[in-house]
């Protein structure tokens, strides 16, 4: 019975799952390359009757504490009986967007309402989160043009960009559809791919929000009316501009590593936007495209680089330092260890992945990094 009551509680955040599945565990690796195994007794069962809508966010900080943000706009009226007006069923309700778990997949905390949030100072529709090297939570806001600083407990320090305001990709203090952050604790410089409507990284100061630099594709000016035709891009045509930057990260040595989600691909730069490298990953995927979300792991190296590949259903291998492709693990599907939009994704301080979903899924799972 106690066996069945914490495979009960590890499946809390998904639809209904069938265990067995093939994907559980994963797969394939080269040359030495990390390993994961799904965890099916994280995270713990949430309080409150909450559950998640599409997962547009995870982050792991320095505590090891889980970072979510969701849409509870995604849910069903049937998924929300309990707060329909009158409720419809005993259960459910809207977690709040801003989740925070401990280690062991406990709920810490949670900030919002959704919708009915007053918008000036919260962040409506949030999509990607940050949790910084002074412990400030940034997360930003695709559908409304800005990203937002809060303290960890949900004070409201500083507000980038403007609530449905955007004025093009060479704009300077306006945003066009934010989609990831990273936060350099060297510099306390703040970088964002500025993706869903405009197409560029674009960088300010962590502590004044004040405008420093941006780029686009291969480090040159954003073009936001160059056109361009994905599938082209199997026979080998590749975009000019930026398609969708919709995931970044940096690491230790200096780099900064972009997502071009409907690009198919990774760009690598300097931080002061010099293009260094580009991957092309599955470039015959249409649709949202391959390239969602980067994570390096955390080890002193940052040796592997993985890959949410939102359209494909899995996560891809890479060996950081010549960008090669030496393995993957899961599949499309809503068993355990399989995906549906793998959409968020962070690293533990021991190499675990946590994966979030953001299509019917709507759940974070844990992937052990194998001894």
């Amino acid at each position: 019975m106690k066996r069945l009551a914490n495979l009960a509680a590890a499946l809390v955040l998904a639809l209904p799952l069938a265990l067995g599945a093939s994907g559980s565990s994963a797969t394939q690796g080269t040359g030495g390359a990390p390993r994961f195994a799904v965890d099916p007794a994280w995270p713990q069962e949430l309080p409150n009757h909450w559950i998640l809508g599409a997962v547009t966010g995870v982050f792991v900080d320095a505590k090891d504490h889980v970072w979510i943000t969701h849409l509870p706009e995604t849910l069903t009226e049937e998924e929300t009986s309990e707060v329909q007006n009158p409720p419809i069923a005993t259960c459910c309700r809207p977690a709040p967007p801003v989740l925070e778990l401990d280690a062991n997949g406990k709920i810490v905390q949670g900030w919002g309402q959704g919708s009915v949030d007053d918008t000036s100072n919260w962040p409506r529709n949030p999509h990607g989160i940050f949790v910084d090297h002074n412990d400030f939570v940034w997360i930003g806001t695709y559908m409304h043009h800005r990203v937002q600083k809060f303290t960890r407990d949900g004070k409201l320090v500083l507000n980038i960009g403007q609530y449905d305001k955007n004025a093009g990709s060479n704009d300077t203090t306006l945003l066009g559809g934010p989609s990831g952050i990273w936060v350099d604790p060297k510099t306390n410089e703040v970088f964002i791919s500025d993706g869903y409507r405009n197409r560029r990284v674009i960088v300010f100061d962590g502590a004044t929000g004040k405008y420093l630099r941006h780029w686009g594709a291969y480090g040159n000016r954003p073009d936001d009316t160059e056109k361009f035709d994905p599938r082209t891009m199997a026979s080998g045509a590749l975009p000019k501009q930026f398609s969708t930057p919709h995931g970044i990260t940096g690491s230790r040595d200096g780099k900064i590593y972009v997502a071009d989600r409907r690009g198919n691909r990774i760009q690598v730069f300097d931080q002061q936007g010099k293009f260094l490298a580009e991957k092309i990953i599955a470039p015959a995927t249409l649709a949202s495209g391959s390239a969602f979300v980067i994570v390096l792991s955390p080890d002193a190296a940052q040796q592997w680089l993985y890959l949410a590949d939102g359209t494909n259903h899995k996560v891809w291998i890479l060996r950081r330092s010549d960008m090669e492709v030496v393995g993957e693990f899961g599949r499309g599907g809503r068993q355990l260890g399989q995906f549906l939009r793998p959409h968020g994704m962070s690293v533990d301080s021991k190499g675990n992945l946590y994966v979030g979903e953001a299509s019917t899924g709507r759940r974070v799972q844990r992937f052990t990094l194998a001894k």
